[in-house]
């Protein structure tokens, strides 16, 4: 049983690898066909790279770290922003990059979890 539901997580990170490259490859097109390349389209394929990256780095490792899908939502935050319309109301730009600010402290959290000077002992599964 176990075996299956391995080969089943391999076969949905392959998809979601496919799947990711196959709209990397058409945003490219898509560039292409404009003859025009904006920032949000650039966190775009930044996103997708991401993406691959998680995958990457499920399939090697069999997990999947947490720092990954939070720097996908930061990229995915600050394209909204940008995307936004100037005529929009200045609070859900505050709410946005509060949003991104406490992502960014999660991510600094997890990378001192594992540091000497808050003196976490991971072996007793004080995490």
């Amino acid at each position: 049983m176990k075996n299956i539901i391995r080969l089943t997580q391999l076969v949905g990170a392959a998809i979601v690898l496919v799947a990711t490259t196959i709209a990397f490859c058409l945003e490219i097109l898509k560039m292409a066909n404009v003859q025009s390349i904006e920032l949000a389209d650039l966190l775009l394929l930044f996103i997708y790279l991401e993406v691959m990256g998680m995958v990457g780095n499920y399939w090697s490792n069999q997990s999947i770290r947490l720092t990954y899908p939070l720097f996908i939502a930061i990229t995915a935050l600050s394209r909204l922003i940008i995307l936004q319309k100037k005529d929009t109301d200045a609070s859900f730009l505050i709410y946005e990059s509060g949003a991104i600010l406490l992502l960014a402290i999660a991510i600094v959290v997890l990378k001192l979890r594992k540091s000497k000077i808050l003196k976490i002992d991971l072996s007793r599964g004080d995490i």
